[in-house]
């Protein structure tokens, strides 16, 4: 009886382990709560972004990765891709921002 308590008790141990390193991250993937963080970064930025007046015009795409933004798009000054990389920073949980945008 014993012995059958410790082996369920392996197995149950076990089981969760398993179930806890299949929500890690990797260098390639992010785990769950990364992929949430991201998708909160990533709507954070784009509501400040198309609630500023000055940028609400252009068509700014924007990605997370494991905190890193990345800005992508077309803008018509170095002062508005400037400033839109200014609000990608000011987002809580940014670890870096790419500023990808172009001047067209």
């Amino acid at each position: 009886m014993a012995k059958s308590k410790i082996i369920a008790r392996t197995l149950i141990s076990l089981l969760l382990m398993v179930a806890l390193l299949g929500c890690a991250s990797t260098p390639t993937s992010s785990s769950t709560g990364e992929f949430i963080d991201d998708s909160v970064i990533t709507t954070k930025v784009k509501t400040l972004l198309a609630q500023d007046a000055g940028l609400k015009v252009f068509q700014i795409s924007v990605e997370t990765y494991k905190g890193v933004v990345q800005l992508s798009g077309f803008v018509d000054s170095q002062k508005t891709k400037e400033h839109a990389e200014k609000i990608a920073r000011s987002v809580q949980g940014v670890v870096s921002v790419k500023n990808n945008l172009i001047l067209k």
